[in-house]
């Protein structure tokens, strides 16, 4: 897995990595103030600044070693070039710190001139004041990283500095390699090295992912438990200061390559570049109902220009996947997946396939859903999924697997919820939640080389071979009947009795076929031509049942009991009833 990190970003260098900074200082070739620049596009809402690829970076054990307040060279935060918002607890550290940029500034000036006129300048308390001042009108937050343009031009993007700066770091006191730690082998080359004793941590996974603001580590072992023969920090994987530059290439892909799901990252790339038109994983996460509509067509065609030969530059591609959380300052990998690009594609469009599954109103195909929908599918709100389950999901549609039996009793559980609520607005079925259902269906028989879910469509199917999806039909037909005869009343016997005759059928609907006898007697005169329809119905649905009503059901029957209650539901409201019904369910 960290091979394939490290080979994107093969040009990563100890001491170096890339940055996204939001503002700088502006001066002359001279070295006067000019004013604060905002970077970056400042049309996007987004705009987090301008990214620059090659800047001077220390470790935390480097900035940190001997007792000395040390600071970034180039870019460091707002509170300690500027001095911003300083609070009298922090004030001795943070001046510290500021002395120590400056004194950089300097240091770095015979490779880079111009760098000690800004030193010069920053020292003047008027202009101090005026930076400051201009801080807050802008609402510069203190921790926001600023940089310093001279003469039009980032001394951060020139290379002058960079010579000097390898020979900096080599002269620094504390050495970030493992001092006294004889040669260990690198988990990753596998050859000789000297270790490091940390690894840089790695960002983007704060917030909403559980992950810490200063950044989380992938490797590190600070707990007794952790520890084998006596190896401290990240010594039980022993790398080089070469090889823990993965963390450029992981911070880029959570930066730039990542998808949010949930509580959840999943970063993706290729061996070999692909168009994002192309992106197998772009499908997955359409955002509008027309980009759900056209993500299964578009899969379908990308699979069948490989498989024609019209497409080679992606015929031998492949693909990585992560799936990334954060937890006590640790980066969790729930997932790591490879595999050719051409089975990615496949797999989409089996994904897309098996969630296929009529639209509630019934009389077409609802669009696929997008992957946030099947999470949500599964739980009351989207932050309520847990990471080890959105993993699974994932891997599940990327990699054409079953279904975990535990993801189909979730999203059980919700329908039942949902049907069962006193509040109309949440009796709608889900589509997402029904497709998955029905792709459990699917996959599981695929797995054991039935073919008996193979009757198993997306519409209504009144062959299907299963006593518990009739059941289900003839709870919908119950609930529509009772809908047709006596309008809205409230609770009716869905809300009353779904739970219960999904689990139980033998012993409700025998009732529910006692009390359609009341509702059918209601449709008299004009609409006596409907009863029949119902009775004709409910006959039907019966022998397909057979002679005895199931005592139980089974979780997977509960499921099949669900799919037959909603594609008979979808089926009645296409107006397949000699006249059209009313809508009750959305």
């Amino acid at each position: 897995m960290l091979n394939r990190v490290i080979e994107r970003r093969s040009d990563s260098e100890p001491g170096f990595t890339s940055k996204t900074v939001p503002w700088a200082l502006d001066f002359s070739p001279e070295g006067t103030y000019l004013g604060l620049l905002p970077l970056g596009d400042q049309s996007d809402k987004k705009n987090k600044g301008k990214v620059f690829i090659k800047c001077p970076d220390l470790t935390q054990p480097e900035l940190v070693a001997g007792g000395e307040k040390r600071s970034h060279f180039l870019i460091e935060s707002v509170k300690c070039v500027a001095m911003l918002d300083v609070t009298n607890d922090e004030r001795e550290k943070i001046e510290a710190k500021h002395r120590y940029f400056l004194g950089l500034l300097e240091k770095a000036s015979p490779a880079v001139p111009s760098l000690k006129a800004v030193a010069v300048e920053l020292q003047k308390p008027d202009v101090m004041s005026r930076i400051q001042q201009e801080m807050k009108k802008l609402k510069v937050k203190p921790t926001d990283p600023i940089t310093i343009r001279i003469g039009g031009s980032y001394p951060v993007e020139s290379d002058a500095w960079h010579d000097w700066w390898r020979k900096y770091r080599r002269s620094l006191s504390a050495s970030h390699s493992a001092t006294g730690t004889s040669s260990m082998r690198c988990v990753v080359t596998g050859e000789l090295i000297r270790p490091v004793l940390s690894h840089p941590k790695i960002k983007g996974l704060a917030g909403a992912f559980g992950g810490a603001t200063s950044g989380d580590s992938l490797i590190s072992y600070d707990k007794e438990a952790y520890k084998s023969y006596n190896l401290d920090q990240s010594l039980n994987a022993a790398m080089s200061e070469e090889t823990a530059a993965y963390r450029d290439s992981l911070n880029d892909l959570i930066a730039n390559h990542s998808s949010n799901l949930a509580n959840t990252k999943v970063v993706h790339w290729f061996k070999n570049m692909v168009p994002d038109a192309d992106d197998p994983f772009a499908l997955l996460e359409a955002q509008s109902e027309l980009q759900e509509m056209e993500a299964q067509r578009r899969a379908r065609d990308l699979l069948q220009s490989i498989r024609t030969g019209k497409r080679p530059d992606l015929a031998g591609n492949r693909y990585y996947a992560m799936t990334l959380s954060g937890q006590s300052g640790r980066v969790m990998v729930r997932d790591w997946m490879e595999g050719q690009f051409e089975e990615l594609a496949g797999n989409i469009v089996q994904w897309f396939d098996d969630l296929q599954i009529v639209r509630r109103d019934g009389g077409a195909v609802a669009p696929p859903p997008k992957f946030l929908a099947v999470i949500g599918a599964t739980v009351q709100e989207l932050k309520d999924a847990p990471s080890p389950m959105i993993a699974q999901l994932w891997k599940t549609a990327v990699r054409n697997l079953p279904l975990p039996r535990y993801i189909l009793a979730r999203a059980l559980e919700r329908l039942k919820a949902d049907l069962t609520s006193k509040d109309e607005k949440n009796r709608v079925p889900n589509h997402a939640r029904m497709g998955l259902m029905k792709l459990y269906h699917l996959r599981k028989e695929r797995i054991e080389g039935g073919n008996r879910m193979g009757e198993l469509k997306p519409m209504l199917n009144e062959n299907h071979p299963s006593p518990a999806y009739h059941c289900g039909r003839l709870m919908a037909v119950f609930g529509q009947l009772q809908q047709a005869a006596l309008g809205d009343v409230g609770a009716g016997v869905v809300e009353r009795y779904y739970a219960a005759s999904s689990a139980t059928p033998a012993l409700v609907l025998g009732r529910l076929a006692r009390t359609s006898q009341y509702h059918l007697n209601k449709l008299a005169g004009d609409k006596r031509g409907l009863a029949k329809w119902y009775e004709g119905l409910m006959a039907n649905i019966a022998t397909k049942i057979g002679d005895r009503v199931p005592q139980t059901l089974t979780l997977e029957e509960q499921s099949l009991f669900a799919l037959g209650y909603y594609q008979q539901m979808a089926q009645m409201k296409t107006g397949k009833t000699g006249e059209k019904t009313e809508e009750t369910n959305g």
